[in-house]
């Protein structure tokens, strides 16, 4: 219903969003055709030192092994979906455990609810994200 003041425009998710506990924080951009997002802090991508990103060891792909997380594109592909009023059909990629997961994206009374999950939406995560500027 109302209350929820579903997004209305596909760009309504570019900008910088953050989780509310400081864990991640992420660039969404309007990649062409789909939405994308590039990783600019991620808790569980950082060296001991907490500034330094690791190097994306885990990724299947070994030419890309020895590449820094930093401002690396986690999430691809989200395409708007004007009937749901969300992003949908995105893949989201772990840097924490090398694998890729589907991911939506949906705006709930301005914040970001980005979901991933492996084959069905019921079983997953949802990272709630605030507007950080």
């Amino acid at each position: 219903g109302e209350a929820f003041a579903q997004a209305s425009s596909p760009d309504q998710i570019v900008g910088v969003w953050e989780s509310e506990d400081g864990n991640i924080k992420l660039e969404m951009f309007n990649a062409g055709e789909t939405y994308a997002a590039r990783v600019l802090y991620g808790k569980l991508l950082m060296e001991a030192d907490g500034k330094t990103f690791k190097k994306d060891t885990l990724n299947p792909d070994p030419t890309l092994r020895s590449r820094s997380l930093e401002r690396a594109v986690l999430v691809t592909n989200l395409k708007w979906d004007a009937a749901d009023g969300r992003w949908e059909g995105g893949n989201f990629y772990s840097g924490a455990t090398g694998q890729t997961h589907s991911a939506r994206a949906t705006l709930v009374s301005g914040k970001l609810e980005l979901r991933a999950y492996m084959g069905t939406t019921i079983l997953g995560r949802t990272m709630v994200l605030r507007r950080a500027q």
